[in-house]
């Protein structure tokens, strides 16, 4: 067998209520000078209310950061560094969606040493140590509370990764209950953005293992059974719970098996029109999986019975391709927008889009199918059209 390597967060909490219990495990780490990061939207709809309420209670000295924004950019994390670093913070949480709790990893991280920002973009640069940190997501999409990555929007509007084992959170505690209010555009979104994790796990060309497979087999299961349905009940608080465990199962397979070139070609898309990070994946999925299948027939026909049982006995080639036709119906069931020009992109952008995507080569070389400037324009092209037609 291969040598694999396989990280994950030594503290793991799944519970509905989940996020009542922060101050209690704020408490063991003796930390009275609390740093709590989330995004304005998440604190006005009352998500981080009780968990502020209880670290009050508990003691702490409570310092709140909610300005952070979508794909959250440099200027913004420095500043959270900042107060950190004034405040004498002992202790990162955060609650909220990807944005917020990447922007939290690299708080602690960066209030705790001299490292700068720009000094630790890419891969294994990140060695000093880091504030105590705990993770809370609102969505069931990212999985950041269990990976060891956070991204980064520069002033250039490219977006860079810094990922590090340190990064890795010391709890990830997953609530359900902090699900139940997101509409049905963001449940979509996120829901199949944790698929995209799942499925680019899966069939990443380096560092796939064992342990990641099995991670996103489960999760892709758990994803698919249930996106349809939160989509369209959102108070369905089993199918919520099931939607967050697969997002942390697909996090932690991505965590150690990369993701490849549907998030390449998504983060020009959210960098350069601000477009949510997992619409950004779903607008360009099924033309990366369709642009991948030569190279990857086998893998999604292995991943065919999981999410459409009717592809039993058909051949490989036929499983594969009923298994990106099941993955566009459900991006079609899920009523996320058809094609780029949905989202304002206009045909003259694709270009631009295409050169800032090849700059994506940490995770383009991760990708099943070698993909060149060409290719990436042909995808966006086709992904302007209308999916649904493709």
């Amino acid at each position: 067998m291969k040598a694999f390597t396989f990280q994950a967060p030594p503290n793991i909490l799944f519970e509905a209520g989940a996020s009542k219990k922060l101050a209690e495990l704020v408490a063991g780490y003796g930390a009275k000078r609390v740093l709590l990061v989330t995004d304005k939207g998440v604190r006005n709809a009352g998500l981080t209310r009780n968990a502020e309420a209880g670290l009050v209670a508990g003691g702490c000295e409570l310092t709140i950061f909610e300005d952070v924004e979508a794909d959250p950019p440099s200027h913004i994390i420095e500043r959270a560094v900042a107060l950190c670093r004034d405040k004498d913070i002992e202790l990162v949480a955060s609650i909220g969606g990807g944005s917020a709790l990447d922007t939290a990893k690299l708080v602690a991280y960066l209030a705790k040493t001299p490292d700068r920002l720009e000094d630790i973009y890419g891969v294994g640069l990140a060695k000093g140590e880091r504030l105590p940190l705990l993770l809370v997501p609102t969505t069931a999409g990212t999985g950041s509370e269990v990976t060891p990555i956070a991204i980064v929007t520069t002033p250039t509007t490219e977006k860079k990764g810094v990922v590090a084992p340190r990064l890795l959170p010391d709890w990830a505690i997953l609530d359900p209950e902090l699900t139940l209010g997101l509409p049905p555009h963001v449940t979509a979104a996120t829901g199949i953005d944790a698929m995209v994790h799942a499925i680019e796990a899966y069939t990443s060309k380096h560092r796939k293992n064992p342990m990641s497979d099995q991670l996103a087999r489960q999760a892709l299961a758990l994803l698919s059974a249930n996106v349809r349905t939160v989509c369209a009940d959102g108070s369905n608080l089993e199918a919520r719970s099931q939607m967050l465990l697969g997002s942390m199962l697909a996090g932690m397979a991505f965590a150690n098996s990369p993701v490849a070139a549907v998030h390449a070609l998504a983060y020009p898309i959210g960098a350069l029109f601000h477009v949510p990070h997992g619409l950004s994946n779903a607008l360009v999925l099924t033309q990366v999986l369709r642009f991948n299948l030569p190279e990857a027939e086998g893998l999604y026909a292995e991943l065919a019975p999981i999410v459409d049982p009717k592809s039993e006995g058909m051949s490989v080639s036929q499983r594969a391709r009923l298994f990106v036709d099941a993955i566009a119906a459900i991006c079609r069931d899920c009523n996320v927008p058809a094609s780029l020009a949905d989202v304002g992109i206009a045909r003259g952008d694709l270009k631009k889009l295409a050169e800032d995507a090849m700059k994506q080569t940490r995770l383009l070389v991760n990708n099943p199918r070698e993909l060149s400037f060409d290719d990436a324009l042909a995808i966006y092209t086709e992904a302007f059209g209308n999916r649904a037609a493709a």
